[in-house]
């Protein structure tokens, strides 16, 4: 069974309440429970990780070193200025699929440039949370195996 840890950035704690026209109105917590059910179904043990700290999801990373096969990470603001999100990932050698809930080139300008995109296997953005599922049927159909 492979092992696939979701790794979410700051402010997606928030999610079902903040700025729900963009983000949808269900917690992260409520679509978890059918995302592992789904995971599961494919071959997949997930595990979840959420922190608004940079340093924390870095320590996280390098804790996975050798415990997982992939990340799925929604790195939130981080997204755009996070050089040592970028550096943990090349130096942790994961295959880390970037997912974004919403559109992130059809928004601000600021937020269409992705520092962690070039360290990332794929990127899935603009979907809402059927991005996770998008992301977990690429890995269950990976030739990488654990």
């Amino acid at each position: 069974m492979k092992k696939v840890l979701i790794i979410n950035g700051p402010n997606l704690n928030l999610l079902g309440t903040r700025q729900k026209e963009i983000y949808g109105n269900r917690s992260f917590d409520d679509f978890l429970e059918e995302l592992k059910k789904y995971s599961t179904e494919k071959g997949i043990a997930l595990s979840y990780f959420q922190s608004n700290s940079e340093g924390e999801i870095v320590n996280k990373i390098h804790e996975s070193m050798g415990k997982t096969d992939y990340i799925i990470m929604n790195p939130g603001a981080l997204t755009h200025y996070s050089y040592s999100l970028h550096d943990a990932i090349t130096s942790a050698d994961i295959p880390v699929i970037e997912v974004h809930l919403s559109n992130i080139y059809s928004r601000e300008n600021w937020r269409s440039k992705s520092v962690i995109s070039p360290a990332a296997t794929g990127v899935i953005s603009g979907f809402g949370l059927t991005g996770y599922m998008l992301a977990i049927n690429y890995i269950s159909e990976s030739k990488k195996q654990p």
